[in-house]
């Protein structure tokens, strides 16, 4: 159980500096995933590149389905996460290197290939993801939930597992957040894989000042849990070692 290293100031969830609870991240890498889509995990995703970049071994970013891609001028398919992610991590991969897998449709990437007529299997993710440096950490982004179909023959929680990285949950900071945050757990927990922290990330610019998720949570979560509040960094909220 962690410790309670929260206050509230004007009605928001901060931790105490001095009394900060600290993520570890393992040498292996962290998969990004999360209760549900659109919830924010590229933007979680980009705040720890860009803290992780000056603590230790170089990163690489995988992204390696992304659907709802837009098509760009060359009528290359544009995959908006990923050059987020890419720009996160200062453009030092290719877009080739990051998101291999690119469909239009905004639909679960399995079924938004099948409309282009594209086979997707979970070897090729796996593969995707491989290191070009051994020494690296590996930083990567799932889509959807954790539950969510990636490939035609699997699920993100199949890649997380195939990949034995360690998890970090994003769950968007609304009303029954404790319960879609638990389910996670339990659903990361069950494939026996590490979870490096839940994140409440404030999607909405404006939120019930009387609800506090982050207190309400702790008491059934053994990692640690944070807040990330609306449009802002994750340094003010808690800070990265590594392994």
């Amino acid at each position: 159980m962690i410790s309670k290293a929260f206050q509230s100031s004007l009605d928001v969830c901060l931790f105490l500096a001095q009394n900060i609870t600290m993520i570890t991240i393992p040498s292996r890498g962290l998969f990004i995933t999360g209760s549900d889509t659109d919830i924010g995990k590229t933007y979680i995703a980009c705040e720890l590149i860009r803290q992780l970049q000056d603590q230790g071994p170089g990163l690489e970013i995988r992204k390696p389905a992304e659907s709802g891609c837009s098509t760009g001028e060359s009528s290359l398919l544009i995959a908006g996460d990923a050059l987020k992610l890419r720009a996160a991590n200062q453009g030092r991969e290719s877009m080739e290197r990051i998101a291999p897998y690119r469909f239009r449709a905004a639909l679960a990437p399995p079924r938004a290939a099948k409309l282009e007529g594209i086979q997707l299997a979970m070897t090729d993710l796996i593969e995707a993801c491989s290191l070009d440096d051994i020494n690296h950490l590996l930083i990567v982004e799932g889509a959807g939930g954790f539950y969510s179909p990636l490939a035609e023959n699997g699920l993100n929680a199949d890649l997380a597992s195939a990949l034995q990285l360690t998890v970090i949950i994003v769950v968007k900071d609304q009303i029954g957040a404790v319960n879609q945050a638990l389910m996670t757990i339990q659903a990361v927990e069950s494939r026996h894989l590490s979870i490096a922290a839940v994140i409440l990330n404030q999607v909405e610019e404006t939120i019930d000042n009387e609800m506090n998720n982050a207190e309400d949570l702790e008491p059934y979560c053994t990692c640690p849990v944070f807040r990330c509040l609306y449009n802002q960094q994750l340094q003010p909220v808690f800070s990265l070692r590594l392994a």
